[in-house]
């Protein structure tokens, strides 16, 4: 299985974390990046793990405006280092920070250059746009001519969930799908073959995973939760979201 979305950069030991890892059956995990430093960190995670990381840079929305001097330094390292991504992201609008939503149209701006860049680039967006930041940002990515996207642990409201199903793009499910109502409602509006599974770790889970470190290996309590939702095998539920995963990351990786 594939995490598709997990802040591998703030794990600690992590040749060990991702011998486990594989060794229980993940093959690989998109990482993605908040800020300019941290796009530096997963690209060079990238170099080091070439066949299980897939790299995406970006700006987290929840996090301060970059200065120019970081926005100007990250847009020429989308083009030295594009033979190494997989995506553009973690971007989208905030919704959490006070601060930060007090200057939503600038947010609104950011990520329209984005989403022009990562169509410039054909990659995918990897965005965080919850309630109802997901159908501005929907909005936003569509104007822009975004193919691919993948909104990442989405919360919204179903007439928005069916927006995006139509266009094709992407949602992802965190490990809450194994104990919270909400996640399992959002099951029903998406189709499998559009399904994504993520961690968003290191971020903490509440219910049975109260306590637990969360790692790519909450994969499989997710996969049977989801298999048990669409009525079908946990081993074709996984062989189907892997291979989504790897159709909308591994393809930008090959360009």
């Amino acid at each position: 299985m594939i995490d598709a979305h997990i802040h591998l950069d703030q794990y600690m030991n992590i040749c060990e974390q991702i011998e486990r890892w594989q060794e229980a059956g993940i093959t690989g995990v998109v990482a993605v990046s908040t800020d300019l430093s941290s796009s530096y960190r997963t690209l060079e995670l990238k170099q080091r793990f070439p066949s299980f990381v897939y790299a995406a840079i970006g700006f987290h929305p929840e996090q301060p405006l970059p200065n120019a001097a970081d926005w100007n330094e990250w847009t020429s390292l989308i083009k030295q280092a594009r033979p190494l991504l997989s995506a553009i992201g973690e971007v989208g609008l905030p919704y959490y920070s006070a601060e930060a939503c007090a200057k939503l149209p600038a947010y609104h701006d950011l990520l329209a250059q984005i989403a022009a860049i990562a169509v410039d680039a054909s990659l995918p967006l990897v965005l965080h746009a919850v309630y109802d930041r997901a159908k501005t940002a929907l909005a936003i990515v569509q104007q822009a001519g975004v193919r691919h996207a993948h909104f990442h642990w989405l919360k919204a409201n179903p007439e928005t969930v069916q927006r995006i199903v139509q266009c094709g793009y992407y949602i992802s499910v965190t490990p809450e799908v194994c104990y919270r109502e909400r996640d399992k409602e959002l099951l029903s509006l998406i189709p499998l073959e559009q399904l994504l599974l993520e961690t968003d770790g290191p971020w903490p889970f509440a219910g049975p995973f109260h306590g637990k470190p969360t790692t790519p290996l909450l994969l499989f309590d997710s996969a049977r939760a989801v298999a048990a939702h669409y009525g079908q095998e946990m081993d074709q539920v996984k062989t189907a979201i892997t291979a989504n995963t790897k159709r909308l990351y591994g393809a930008a990786a090959a360009i």
